[in-house]
């Protein structure tokens, strides 16, 4: 997820500076990685807000499309009848086409603004999540002594990665202390597919337990 917020600790180590970084830490301290997309997957809190997220967007893109609709037929009536207006009833209906024109793109900008409604229930619904699962990823890092923690679906150009330096299960389950997650031992049995495909670097198996992450149920 590349606009992912501050589920990093750094994302600028790539290749030669990941090796002199290595080579410079101490004390068992190295750098490690997660992958957010594989995170955000395994929370049923996060596929909710997504699907709650869609509905509204989809709602407010028809209520826009109606006024763009309507538009439209008023301008196409305008062209229909425009030999028989007057100049001031021309006017009057050029201004009510553009009046509402307006209209629809001040709707538009109201739901899909930068700062519009569907950018505000988003913060609302998502924002919570990242930051519980930064603070379960930080915990992680600081427990094991982990140096530097990277994101592979930010878009950082990771040229190599070891999956026994992936941690994104024991971020999970470190998460599941606070809010529902999906348990590991379920997370491996829906990728078993994929790895059975063939050698894709899935996640370590390591210790199945899940603090008090549990199974999703609807």
């Amino acid at each position: 997820m590349k606009a992912f917020k501050s589920l990093v600790l750094t994302a600028a180590l790539i290749c030669g500076g990941i090796l002199t970084a290595n080579a410079q830490l101490g004390g068992g301290q190295k750098i490690v990685y997660v992958d957010s997309e594989y995170i955000m997957e395994n929370i049923p809190e996060y596929g909710d807000a997504q699907e709650e997220l869609n509905a509204l967007s989809t709602k407010w893109q028809k209520e826009v499309k109606a006024v763009y609709d309507k538009v439209s037929e008023m301008y196409s009536k305008y062209q229909t009848e425009m030999l028989l207006l007057s100049e001031d009833q021309k006017r009057a209906r050029e201004q009510a086409i553009v009046d509402k024109e307006q209209e629809a793109k001040n709707l538009q900008m109201q739901y899909f603004g930068s700062e519009g409604q569907l950018y505000q229930k988003r913060t609302e619904l998502i924002q919570p999540i990242q930051e519980k699962v930064y603070t379960a990823m930080k915990e992680v890092a600081q427990t094991k002594n982990y140096a530097f923690v990277l994101d592979l679906a930010s878009g950082t150009s990771v040229l190599y990665a070891n999956d026994k330096n992936d941690i994104s299960d024991d971020v999970l389950d470190q998460l599941g202390n606070v809010m529902q997650t999906v348990r590991r031992e379920d997370r491996h049995r829906a990728n078993a597919g994929t790895a059975a495909g063939g050698s894709t670097g899935g996640k370590p198996a390591g210790n199945t337990g899940g603090g008090k992450s549990a199974k999703p149920t609807k």
